[in-house]
């Protein structure tokens, strides 16, 4: 048929890949989606005159984290929940299925697509963003990062060291990730979705940690500790919600319905002990990107 057909067959075998660095880059997936469309074309200009001087992998994520890094320098800056960012110099996030996780990085999806890690990478300049994730997450040689951010070694080897030092300053502590056996993270969800469900703030008590923390998207409100996290949520706990089980950044998740609407996404990070925190993304668009993607029940 035409030049293109090799193009389009390795991209679609890349794209899960790309849309997974995407998000990574710029913290929602409906500007991953974008931004991935608009690699594709790129590439589609460029496919001619590739003379494979690297791998058409490598070819395709060099072009699409120059759109990420040319998206970023176009945007302003939004809010972030206080509770992942301890500044407000941070993007907002989205949320994504767990089943969008590209497989190739499902070893790592708890790490690089966790709620947590998205949001310490807004505390990154986006080159030195590009060079962490190009190299700790995607492997790359630190030769052809250079290459793709017109960097040289040297300076590449700088910013991945500060990068790394950065993200090491907001990082959760290890009790907060650490997370327990699936057995228990399922059993935490499901407590979680039947609190809600039963209007029972004593149950919902149980199941978080008394430093638990609970951030509202896009509201902003923000508790930190069980009490105050209780305070927050107890006076919207009024019977009508249902929930169903999912899966978000790697992360145990609900649906949340409120009196028959779609209401949202929960996303929950459990730890030893209840959980640690509780992230709400009022989002009814959100229900259906879930459901339409098919998630397995967390830790299923």
């Amino acid at each position: 048929m035409g030049v293109t057909d090799p193009l389009t067959e390795h991209f679609e075998r890349e794209r899960r890949g790309l849309l997974a660095h995407s998000y990574r880059m710029l913290g929602t997936w409906d500007e991953a989606e974008d931004a991935v469309q608009e690699a594709y074309l790129r590439a589609f200009q460029a496919w001619p005159g590739f003379q494979e001087r690297s791998s058409t992998r490598t070819w395709l994520f060099r072009i699409v984290t120059n759109v990420c890094l040319t998206a970023l320098r176009g945007r302003g800056r939004r809010a972030l929940p206080a509770g992942l960012a301890a500044d407000g110099s941070a993007a907002w996030i989205q949320p994504v299925p767990t089943s969008l996780v590209d497989p190739e990085t499902a070893a790592v999806a708890r790490e690089g697509v966790r709620l947590a890690f998205v949001a310490g990478l807004r505390h990154l300049p986006a080159r030195q963003r590009a060079v962490l994730l190009l190299r700790e997450v995607l492997a790359f040689p630190a030769a052809e990062v250079a290459l793709t951010l017109g960097m040289s070694v040297a300076a590449v080897k700088s910013a991945l060291q500060r990068a790394r030092a950065r993200l090491a300053e907001v990082a959760p502590s290890p009790e907060q990730v650490t997370e327990p056996p699936d057995g228990r993270t399922r059993e935490l969800l499901a407590r979680y979705m039947a609190a809600w469900e039963h209007a029972d703030p004593v149950a919902l008590e149980r199941v978080l940690r008394t430093d638990a923390v609970l951030d509202l998207v896009p509201s902003g409100d923000h508790a930190r500790g069980r009490a105050a996290c209780l305070a927050l949520a107890a006076p919207s706990m009024d019977g009508g919600w249902r929930m169903a089980p999912t899966g978000a950044n790697g992360q145990p998740a609900a649906l949340a319905w409120w009196h028959g609407e779609p209401f949202g996404v929960a996303v929950l990070t459990p730890a030893a002990g209840g959980v640690a925190a509780v992230t709400v993304f009022a989002d009814p668009a959100l229900v259906a990107r879930f459901s339409a993607a098919d998630v397995p029940a967390a830790g299923a």
